[in-house]
């Protein structure tokens, strides 16, 4: 039972200025989100679902076909949106924030019956994590409730041109999570790594904390999961217009709970992404680079 690759591809990219996950960076106009599915195909995994919204369907289907991946891996869309919430609930007035990674994750239920993996659709992560991510899923076979994630060092995944958010990581002597802890605006200022915290307030942080970048293994379990929480979730945030469901949130649940267990999985990948419009030729010359060192072939689908 091959696993399936979920994309989370919704995010319009508001500080990207555009719909950053139909970028062409590669030679041949290829976005970061086909470097995921090579290295997907090549590391066995025979399904990607993207995850998407009606307002752009058509135009990201029409890029992101079966046709485009040469039929080299089957191709579904699930959508997420506002109101993709549970029977007697409803959107709240005023509310125009999407409900998070979590949320979107849970849009897969509908068409994941196999061990997955979760990506974002702006992310590079290097072929070599796909590899560990797809062993590591392949080596569940019918178990439930054992998952994981692969880790990246914090100073690997910072942006020249802003802050970004993290989960910062930590984890036991076996190698498994113990907790995953949301930061967002964190960026160097001069030789230390700092976040900003909901006050406004600054504190530093190791940059050689492991953290996440939403590269997650999951059994299908997870959705049952994840939707009896999100249920109290929403109950719990009634008045919030922008609290998120978080894939930390409900990964920092499971273990808590005793639920399941997250191991921690090291590769020599490299991560990169496009998080400001001013990380764009960056990214392209690390694309370039990989390929004239004979990682990928120039024309990504041309065989």
């Amino acid at each position: 039972m091959q696993p399936t690759l979920l994309i989370l591809a919704a995010g319009m990219g508001s500080r990207y200025g555009s719909l950053k996950q139909m970028d062409g960076i590669g030679p041949n106009k290829e976005a970061i989100l086909d470097y995921s599915v090579y290295d997907a195909i090549r590391a066995g995994f025979s399904k990607v679902v993207f995850v998407i919204r009606h307002n752009f369907a058509d135009e990201f289907k029409a890029v992101f076909s079966p046709e485009r991946f040469n039929h080299k891996i089957a191709v579904e869309y699930v959508y997420q949106e506002l109101d993709s919430l549970p029977d007697g609930y409803s959107v709240p007035e005023g509310r125009e924030k999407p409900w998070g990674t979590n949320h979107a994750l849970m849009m897969g239920a509908q068409t994941i019956n196999t061990p997955f993996a979760v990506i974002n659709a702006d992310d590079f992560y290097g072929a070599e994590a796909y590899q560990v991510m797809a062993d590591y899923l392949n080596s569940l076979h019918h178990s439930k409730n054992s998952y994981c994630m692969v880790g990246y060092l914090l100073k690997n995944t910072l942006s020249d041109f802003g802050s970004v958010s993290r989960g910062i990581c930590t984890t036991d002597a076996n190698g498994n999570l113990v907790s995953m802890v949301e930061r967002t605006k964190i960026e160097r200022e001069g030789n230390e790594v700092i976040y900003t915290d909901e006050e406004g307030h600054s504190h530093p942080i190791d940059e050689n904390s492991v953290v996440s970048m939403n590269l997650f293994g999951f059994t299908p379990d997870y959705f049952e999961y994840s939707q009896n929480h999100f249920v109290k979730f929403l109950d719990q945030n009634q008045g919030n217009l922008k609290a998120e469901f978080f894939i930390p949130m409900m990964v920092n649940h499971v273990i808590n709970e005793g639920i399941a267990t997250m191991k921690v999985l090291s590769s020599n990948a490299k991560w990169f992404g496009v998080t400001y419009k001013e990380d764009r030729p960056s990214v392209v010359e690390k694309i370039n680079a990989l390929i004239a060192e004979g990682k990928y072939p120039a024309d990504l689908w041309s065989k």
